[in-house]
């Protein structure tokens, strides 16, 4: 018997703009959505200013759930769509 630890692959993303990094990076935290965790904010330099633009991207980090299988094979075909095995043990 193989139990799975599975969570769902879910992201959200979010333009911001900014003067500075510290005013990108509190735009970020504050606009992220229940249940998920700021991934990344990656910043670019506006051509001809002092802004600065960012895409922020949150990934869910809740809502993990074990499943059951006799087999590896089966514990991976158990796997919804949008969802990532984590881990894996034998009992």
């Amino acid at each position: 018997m193989y139990i799975g630890t599975i969570r769902p692959v879910e992201t959200s993303t979010i333009d911001l703009t900014g003067h500075s990094l510290a005013e990108i990076k509190e735009q970020a935290l504050a606009a992220t959505p229940a249940g998920f965790r700021l991934a990344s904010t990656p910043v670019k330099m506006i051509k001809g200013s002092t802004e600065l633009t960012a895409t922020a991207t949150f990934r869910r980090h809740e809502g993990g759930r074990d499943i059951e299988a006799d087999d590896r094979a089966a514990l991976f075909a158990l796997v919804p769509p949008g969802w990532q095995l984590v881990s894996i043990r034998k009992l």
